[in-house]
């Protein structure tokens, strides 16, 4: 375990670690909770080693869990120009009725005005080039456009996962209820509805909350001092019914449990200096590395995250640099699944 100061911390090859291809998932478990969980204490510093169905356990009567409800589109559109040439598109963040920020490949090929048709209902005109493959896009389409998207959109998986899936509801959390993501907020993917019903039972409240996604959060950090990476914004919901819930519970002392990066963000986004959760419908760009100071989350159910990204770099602001390096070790030497299919981590 290596000891390392502040400064060091701004560093994104502090964040650094090696992985075996082979332990990247490249599909979902069935059952969804039949996916290892490793445990983590933060007072006692013991880690054990459980499956996902045995998060149960670990939950005690009075807390809150918050899930973010967003459902992932489908996202990914192949078209073509009128040359012929191919064209990949996949929308980030939806701006107007009309108009997206999208990433296109390959994108020297496309200028200012190029048009892409992806059918006879559904086109595109790039308005805008931007930096690292990202534009902005008119789309052109008959009807609704949610209607056009299923007829012809492809979930977005990463581009790590290369098998194709079977389900596209195995990319989507059993409570998912409003569309607008581009990748799934995926440490929800472990969860049954069966499980949700134990947890219940067992005198636990489950808060839901919004964040659609954006793929800026999978976004490499391009350098080396992360001060300097630019998170893009996404959008947030967070209501005044669920904000007196989760004030309540604070002001009882009773536990605030996060299921992945995308509810933390909406939390903290949502806390005023004092910790007092606020209403929100707005987009949020919070940036969260170690030293920030938690003013809402108790515990964290998350999935282990891509070397140098800005979501572990969130996990070693919660759990602690040394600690959160040490966990990912260990889940290496336990042979551990990765990424978004992969297994998960609670840290309490």
């Amino acid at each position: 375990m290596t000891n390392i100061n502040n400064k060091d911390l701004l560093s994104k090859s502090s964040y650094f670690y090696n992985l075996p291809e082979e332990l990247i998932a490249q599909h979902p478990l069935e059952p969804r909770d039949s996916s290892r969980l490793l445990v983590y204490n933060k007072k006692t510093e013991k880690i054990e080693h459980k499956h996902f169905r045995d998060i149960v356990d670990y939950l005690q009567k009075g807390d809150v869990l918050v899930v973010n409800n967003s459902r992932v589109l489908p996202a990914r559109l192949f078209g073509y120009k009128d040359t012929g040439a191919k064209i990949e598109v996949l929308l980030q963040k939806r701006l107007d009725l009309t108009t997206w920020e999208v990433i296109a490949r390959p994108f020297k090929r496309l200028k200012v005005g190029t048009k892409v048709f992806f059918s006879e209902k559904l086109n595109c005109e790039i308005i805008e080039k931007q930096d690292y493959g990202n534009c902005k896009v008119r789309f052109d389409f008959e009807g609704v456009f949610e209607n056009r998207l299923s007829e012809v959109g492809q979930m977005p998986l990463p581009p790590y996962i290369h098998e194709k899936l079977k389900d596209k509801e195995r990319y989507q959390t059993v409570y998912s209820k409003v569309e607008g993501s581009s990748a799934a907020p995926t440490a929800g993917l472990h969860f049954t509805k069966e499980l949700l019903e134990k947890i219940k039972e067992k005198g636990i409240q489950i808060v839901e909350v919004l964040l659609h996604v954006g793929l800026g959060t999978f976004r490499p950090v391009k350098e080396d001092n992360i001060l300097q990476h630019k998170m893009h914004s996404e959008y947030i919901e967070m209501s005044k019914e669920n904000a007196d819930i989760l004030n309540k519970a604070k002001s009882e002392g009773r536990r605030i449990i996060a299921v992945g990066t995308t509810s933390v963000r909406v939390l903290e986004s949502s806390a005023d200096e004092n910790g007092q959760i606020l209403p929100k419908m707005e987009e949020t760009s919070i940036f969260i590395y170690p030293s920030y100071k938690f003013k809402v989350v108790d515990a964290l159910i998350t999935n282990f995250h891509l070397p140098e990204s800005t979501l572990i770099m969130l996990v070693s602001a919660f759990a602690g640099y040394d600690q959160t390096m040490r966990l990912y070790d260990e889940a290496v030497k336990e042979r551990y699944r990765f990424f978004s299919f992969g297994d998960a981590m609670f840290i309490y």
